[in-house]
């Protein structure tokens, strides 16, 4: 992926330079922590909206002004979005503590919104049944593609960015590089190493090559993997949409069925916080009997 120029810099002119380049040591600290291009970018547009207001030193902002500042953010906006920008400027706010910007704690943990969190979306197990079923009729390379989804758990940005020599059929492993350009080696099933194999000798290969092609012989890109995906669903008669991010949670609920911890789900998974991985506990337990039965035998 072609890196944006400079993304960890704020250059608004609204903002005062003394303001600004406190901004940006804080900007250039997550990227040196490896925080995803996306993620940089957005924090650096909401301290912009801050700080464009915010006209006194940062040494100066007090709680406040800043919850005053949320409050009126906050007016018709999901509690999602408000938590997300409280969670920005306290930790931005952390960060000029930590580095004796400012003397005094700006924010309160009590302000964080209560954010009710859904189940995520997974195959029942008529649905994985039938998407299975319609499988059969892709191509090799679509039927490769759906089986290494629903067997590894790997984002659609993860599977589009692999290449050939990431990939080990006889250990059915695959080294991936996740959120934070971190690696981690994940696993995927002996049934998808068998298609994943015909489909490889289809075509010639370099190490380098993109594991996935499209017809014209480039990598495919995340948006060609959600439309094999969406297909995939409607053949199936599906009546919710198929994503990837479902073949994801239903890889994640299978392996919580069939006993693994959840240390070993977050580390296939890629999640770097354990609570990410918690909410798949919460799914019932018969659910995910039902779900493993179909899945595993």
């Amino acid at each position: 992926m072609k890196e944006t120029k400079q993304y960890w810099k704020s250059t608004n002119e609204c903002i005062s330079d003394e303001t600004r380049a406190i901004i940006n040591e804080y900007l250039l600290s997550l990227k040196l922590e490896n925080k995803a291009e996306a993620t940089i970018t957005k924090y650096c547009s909401i301290m912009e909206q801050f700080f464009t207001t915010c006209t006194f030193p940062v040494s100066e902002v007090y709680s406040d002004y800043v919850l005053n500042w949320i409050k009126d953010f906050s007016k018709d906006k999901k509690p999602k979005t408000i938590d997300l920008y409280l969670a920005t400027l306290s930790s931005f706010f952390q960060f000029c503590l930590e580095e004796e910007y400012m003397d005094h704690v700006v924010m309160k943990k009590r302000w964080r919104p209560k954010i009710h969190q859904a189940l995520p979306h997974y195959l029942t197990e008529q649905e994985y049944a039938r998407v299975l079923m319609a499988a059969e009729d892709l191509s090799l390379r679509n039927r490769s593609l759906v089986l290494f989804l629903f067997s590894s758990g790997c984002r659609r940005s993860e599977v589009a960015n692999l290449n050939v020599e990431d990939v080990d059929l006889d250990k059915r492993t695959v080294k991936v590089k996740g959120k934070g350009s971190k690696i981690r080696h994940i696993h995927f099933s002996e049934q998808c190493c068998l298609v994943l194999r015909e489909y490889l000798k289809t075509r010639e290969t370099k190490p380098t090559d993109p594991l996935f092609m499209n017809k014209f012989g480039a990598r495919l890109q995340t948006g060609g993997i959600y439309k094999v995906t969406s297909k995939l669903g409607k053949m199936a008669g599906l009546e919710k949409e198929l994503n990837p991010h479902a073949c994801r949670h239903t890889f994640a609920t299978t392996m919580l069925a069939k006993g693994a911890s959840l240390e070993f789900i977050a580390d296939e998974l890629g999640h770097s916080d354990l609570n990410t991985t918690r909410v798949y506990a919460r799914i019932p337990t018969e659910d995910m009997m039902l779900a493993y039965q179909n899945k595993m035998g």
